[in-house]
């Protein structure tokens, strides 16, 4: 449980922080990624960011011509302008949330 902490005066709690302040919410939804799944099959762009946070299992996010690999209880921004999509990299299904961020 790498990077995660018991705050002062807590029992048996930890937690970990995934991100600060970047900008403004859009909205957010929740993802689950069968096997092999994910998309856009073709990457894509547009002028907002992505915030994703997988909560079970492992993505795989195709940045123009570089992956990234985002594991359970991690967080990783897209910015839009780049294209990209997300992949499940797990050998089961991957949960994650989308939070959509402008600045």
């Amino acid at each position: 449980m790498s990077g995660f902490i018991t705050p002062p005066r807590h029992v048996d709690f930890r937690a970990k922080k995934l991100f600060g302040g970047m900008g403004h919410i859009v909205d957010g939804a929740v993802a689950y990624m069968d096997v092999n799944g994910g998309g856009p099959t073709e990457p894509h762009t547009h002028e907002h960011d992505h915030l994703f946070i997988v909560t079970e299992g492992e993505a795989r996010i195709r940045l123009g011509e570089r992956e990234v690999i985002v594991g359970k209880d991690e967080s990783f921004l897209v910015e839009g302008r780049i294209p990209h999509s997300v992949w499940n990299n797990s050998d089961g299904v991957t949960k994650m949330i989308g939070i959509t961020v402008t600045k």
